[in-house]
């Protein structure tokens, strides 16, 4: 248990150093001034980078030197690619939900004709068998006839 505390301790004490060599790292060559916090100093510096790198993207300077500055227009991307396999899933979609919802209404037409096929069916066979009769019965009286 005191071997990883002991450890702990140790990777904490080359933790603070690598910290102190990385500050050390980043103020070197500059002198503190009297009473300015470190801290200060690094926010000043950083803005005055900032302000350094001057961009010009939508002013078209007349200065020679301001013009090294400007940034070229930028070209839009192609987005027709984007747009049509967007639009080609958003019809998807309500093509999907339609058929889901026309599935059940097409399930009872579908008992429906099939009811009225098969009555279609069994009146030309009730009229057939009538058509049958009649021809058996026109038969039978025939030679009935030439007997």
């Amino acid at each position: 248990m005191e071997r990883a505390a002991g450890s702990l301790q140790e990777q904490a004490l080359r933790r603070r150093e690598r910290l102190k060599a990385l500050k050390d790292r980043q103020l070197q060559g500059r002198e503190p001034a009297d009473g300015e916090p470190e801290s200060k100093r690094a926010l000043e510096e950083a803005e005055a980078e900032k302000h350094r790198d001057l961009k010009l993207r939508n002013y078209t300077p007349e200065d020679e030197e301001l013009k090294e500055r400007q940034v070229p227009k930028a070209k839009p991307a192609s987005v027709s690619r984007d747009t049509s396999v967007i639009l080609t899933v958003e019809l998807w979609f309500p093509v999907r939900d339609l058929k889901r919802d026309v599935a059940k209404k097409l399930e009872k037409l579908e008992k429906r004709t099939q009811k009225a096929i098969a009555e279609l069916i069994r009146e030309r066979l009730k009229g057939s068998e009538e058509e049958l009769a009649g021809a058996v019965g026109a038969v039978a009286v025939e030679e009935g006839d030439s007997d």
